[in-house]
């Protein structure tokens, strides 16, 4: 199958371009025109699909909920805001309601990647001519794996995690919840300062665990130590953190100096001021921010309702935040990642490069998956994020499959 447009992101700008896709991966990257093109985006943005590694829930759904059908009903419909990719983000709980979490995810991602393949190699031996250009069997959103935001957090930090469930890191409980996942635990937050002899960090980031600072009151020497140790990267900067003081730098002042750490920001304007937004942009370049939206099951949903977060009621206020209910406590967002892009661009001032890849290839990166995720090119996945000149979606494609349609 042949699609093109006048305006897709290749090698970080937007070109006329025409894409060759079989079985959900881009098998050429071809001159706009070079052939007949079943499809035609025009001037149209098309975008690498957007990738979400931080995110808690949507439509009602909680990952801590541990339901397969929730978790199968929020992949379906997530591409509706250009997300193609997505880590699953526990929040902190007892051991039990943690383990039933992860275990969840774990089954649900390999139904939907068994389904795919059983679905592809039928396509496979199908005769001359009947494969179809797209990946069928596919759900969704792809699960790359889930994202364990706690229990080893900082308690004056916590944010709105349940200080009742928060503890000292363990490298052997760890590995309980690990099992649990089927090894499908990709990222890690936890605050290095109570991590005893950085145990934890060096053993997840010798297991292909993405260690990420965060809910900490860690010195900016903690972050160091923590770095050399393994981390790799900083959960939504700003938040939930020691804060900046031009003689006690904390965690704000390390993500400013370790240029190669990653930093998750939440987008959405008011986690964090639009000024301070850019300022992380300038200091870590286009390579090292990571847009996430930290968004709870309360996204999507109808204003009103109530809802919960680790067990604790919260309430989601007129500019879309969410407070534990009858505190200022920030407990998360309804951000949708293209309402995020448009802020760091339109508002923020962040060059488009820069904010592009702070939701397609540096997630990407992090994970190490930019092999076949975050870029159009020739070998990647045909993960596509179509957006009109006002950044709401018209298309999301997902491994070739166009599975959201503006109606």
């Amino acid at each position: 199958m042949r699609v093109q447009g006048k305006r897709i992101w290749i090698a970080g700008q937007l070109m006329p371009a025409q894409l060759e896709i079989q079985n959900g991966t881009i098998t050429e990257v071809l001159p706009y025109g070079s052939g007949k093109a079943e499809l035609d985006w025009g001037e149209l943005r098309v975008f690498p699909g957007f990738i979400d590694i931080h995110t808690h829930g949507a439509y009602g759904y909680d990952t801590n909920d541990g339901t397969p059908e929730g978790l199968k009903d929020w992949m379906r419909r997530i591409p509706q805001e250009g997300v193609t990719s997505i880590l699953p983000t526990t929040v902190t709980q007892m051991p039990d309601v943690l383990e039933q979490a992860v275990a969840n995810v774990a089954a649900v991602a390999r139904e939907m990647a068994a389904a795919e393949a059983d679905a592809l190699g039928h396509a496979e031996n199908a005769p001359a001519g009947g494969i179809p250009a797209g990946r069928p069997g596919v759900q969704g959103a792809e699960i790359l794996g889930i994202h364990f935001e706690g229990p080893y957090l900082d308690m004056e930090y916590k944010g709105a995690q349940p200080p009742e469930a928060i503890a000292v890191p363990s490298v052997e409980q760890f590995c309980r919840y690990q099992e649990a996942a089927e090894g499908l635990i990709k990222y890690i937050t936890l605050a290095p300062e109570h991590d005893p002899d950085w145990a934890l960090t060096r053993y997840c980031a010798s297991h292909g665990v993405v260690v990420s600072m965060g809910h900490s009151n860690a010195s900016y020497e903690d972050a160091l130590m923590g770095a050399a140790n393994g981390a790799s990267s900083m959960t939504h900067v700003y938040n939930a953190m020691s804060p900046y003081h031009h003689r006690r730098p904390g965690l704000v002042g390390a993500a400013f100096r370790l240029r190669d750490l990653y930093g998750e920001l939440i987008c959405d304007g008011c986690h964090s001021h639009l000024a301070a937004v850019n300022n992380l942009f300038a200091a870590k370049g286009r390579d090292h921010v990571i847009m996430v939206t930290d968004s709870l099951r309360a996204k999507h949903c109808p204003p009103g309702g109530s809802y919960q977060l680790g067990g604790h009621d919260i309430e989601i206020g007129e500019d879309g935040l969410a407070r534990l209910a009858g505190t200022d406590t920030i407990a998360g967002s309804t951000l949708r990642m293209n309402k995020g892009l448009k802020i760091l661009v339109e508002e923020a001032q962040v060059p488009l490069d820069a904010a592009v890849n702070s939701c397609t290839l540096n997630p990407a990166r992090c994970l190490g998956v930019d092999g076949r995720k975050g870029r159009i090119a020739a070998g990647c996945d045909a993960d596509l994020a179509v957006l009109d000149a006002d950044y709401e979606t018209a298309e999301t494609w997902c491994r070739g499959v166009r599975c959201w349609v503006r109606g």
